[in-house]
Protein backbone atom coordinates (compact mmCIF):
# COMPACT_ATOMS: atom_id res chain seq x y z
CA UNK A 1 0.00 0.00 0.00
CA UNK A 2 1.31 3.39 -0.79
CA UNK A 3 1.56 5.90 2.00
CA UNK A 4 2.34 9.50 2.22
CA UNK A 5 3.43 11.28 4.89
CA UNK A 6 3.45 15.23 5.40
CA UNK A 7 5.50 16.77 7.89
CA UNK A 8 7.14 20.54 8.75
CA UNK A 9 3.57 22.47 9.41
CA UNK A 10 3.34 24.86 12.34
CA UNK A 11 3.06 28.37 13.01
CA UNK A 12 4.69 30.88 11.66
CA UNK A 13 3.66 34.59 11.74
CA UNK A 14 2.97 36.68 8.65
CA UNK A 15 5.84 37.93 5.88
CA UNK A 16 7.88 34.08 7.23
CA UNK A 17 8.81 30.96 5.81
CA UNK A 18 7.72 27.55 5.98
CA UNK A 19 8.61 24.20 3.74
CA UNK A 20 6.39 21.57 4.16
CA UNK A 21 8.08 18.03 3.00
CA UNK A 22 5.68 14.83 1.74
CA UNK A 23 7.46 11.32 2.07
CA UNK A 24 5.83 8.53 -0.18
CA UNK A 25 6.66 5.00 0.81
CA UNK A 26 5.20 1.54 -0.77
CA UNK A 27 5.77 0.38 -4.09
CA UNK A 28 4.32 3.34 -7.00
CA UNK A 29 4.75 1.59 -10.74
CA UNK A 30 3.68 4.53 -12.72
CA UNK A 31 3.74 7.80 -11.27
CA UNK A 32 2.02 10.74 -13.25
CA UNK A 33 2.03 13.53 -11.00
CA UNK A 34 2.20 14.53 -7.24
CA UNK A 35 0.85 18.11 -6.18
CA UNK A 36 0.07 19.93 -2.49
CA UNK A 37 -3.67 20.68 -2.23
CA UNK A 38 -4.94 22.54 0.62
CA UNK A 39 -8.36 23.01 2.81
CA UNK A 40 -9.06 25.85 4.91
CA UNK A 41 -12.03 25.97 7.42
CA UNK A 42 -15.26 26.38 5.45
CA UNK A 43 -13.63 26.36 2.45
CA UNK A 44 -13.04 23.95 -0.72
CA UNK A 45 -9.99 22.02 -1.13
CA UNK A 46 -7.73 23.52 -3.61
CA UNK A 47 -4.87 22.71 -5.38
CA UNK A 48 -1.92 24.74 -4.44
CA UNK A 49 1.07 22.99 -6.57
CA UNK A 50 1.78 20.34 -8.84
CA UNK A 51 4.28 18.34 -10.79
CA UNK A 52 4.75 15.96 -13.35
CA UNK A 53 7.13 13.25 -14.13
CA UNK A 54 8.50 15.60 -16.48
CA UNK A 55 9.27 18.04 -14.38
CA UNK A 56 6.22 20.49 -15.39
CA UNK A 57 4.79 23.01 -12.41
CA UNK A 58 1.46 24.32 -12.40
CA UNK A 59 0.59 26.52 -9.07
CA UNK A 60 -2.70 28.23 -8.13
CA UNK A 61 -2.67 31.82 -8.77
CA UNK A 62 -2.61 33.08 -5.21
CA UNK A 63 0.79 31.65 -4.70
CA UNK A 64 2.40 32.15 -8.00
CA UNK A 65 5.68 33.90 -6.98
CA UNK A 66 5.56 32.78 -3.36
CA UNK A 67 5.41 29.17 -3.32
CA UNK A 68 7.82 26.54 -4.86
CA UNK A 69 7.20 22.81 -5.75
CA UNK A 70 10.18 20.60 -5.56
CA UNK A 71 10.60 16.93 -6.08
CA UNK A 72 13.76 14.51 -4.71
CA UNK A 73 13.46 11.32 -6.36
CA UNK A 74 16.22 9.71 -4.34
CA UNK A 75 14.55 10.37 -1.40
CA UNK A 76 11.19 9.39 -2.42
CA UNK A 77 10.03 13.49 -1.19
CA UNK A 78 8.78 16.30 -2.52
CA UNK A 79 8.68 19.49 -0.76
CA UNK A 80 6.15 22.96 -0.98
CA UNK A 81 8.88 26.06 0.11
CA UNK A 82 6.32 28.92 1.19
CA UNK A 83 7.41 32.15 1.32
CA UNK A 84 5.65 35.73 2.46
CA UNK A 85 3.16 33.72 4.14
CA UNK A 86 -0.29 35.54 5.10
CA UNK A 87 -2.74 34.73 6.90
CA UNK A 88 -4.65 33.76 3.57
CA UNK A 89 -2.49 30.40 3.92
CA UNK A 90 -3.85 29.18 7.07
CA UNK A 91 -5.00 25.82 6.08
CA UNK A 92 -4.21 22.30 6.29
CA UNK A 93 -2.05 21.26 3.59
CA UNK A 94 -2.87 17.53 1.68
CA UNK A 95 0.06 15.73 -0.35
CA UNK A 96 -1.33 13.95 -3.43
CA UNK A 97 0.02 11.85 -5.94
CA UNK A 98 -1.62 10.43 -8.76
CA UNK A 99 -0.23 7.72 -10.85
CA UNK A 100 -1.26 4.40 -12.81
CA UNK A 101 -1.71 0.73 -11.31
CA UNK A 102 -0.27 -2.36 -13.36
CA UNK A 103 -3.36 -2.72 -15.07
CA UNK A 104 -2.86 1.06 -16.23
CA UNK A 105 -5.98 1.82 -14.02
CA UNK A 106 -5.77 5.35 -12.55
CA UNK A 107 -5.04 5.57 -9.10
CA UNK A 108 -5.00 8.17 -6.32
CA UNK A 109 -3.29 8.60 -2.71
CA UNK A 110 -3.81 11.12 -0.16
CA UNK A 111 -1.49 12.07 3.06
CA UNK A 112 -3.03 13.08 5.78
CA UNK A 113 -2.15 16.22 5.98
CA UNK A 114 -0.25 19.01 8.24
CA UNK A 115 -1.95 22.37 9.73
CA UNK A 116 0.13 25.66 8.67
CA UNK A 117 -1.20 28.22 11.10
CA UNK A 118 0.15 31.67 9.94
CA UNK A 119 -0.75 34.77 12.29
CA UNK A 120 -1.28 38.25 11.90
Amino acid sequence: QVQLVESGGGLVQAGGSLTLSCLASGSILRPNAMGWYRQAPGKQRELVAGITTGGSRNYADSVKGRFTISRDNAKNTMYLQMNSLTPEDTAVYYCNLKAYGKNYDALEYWGKGTLVTVSS
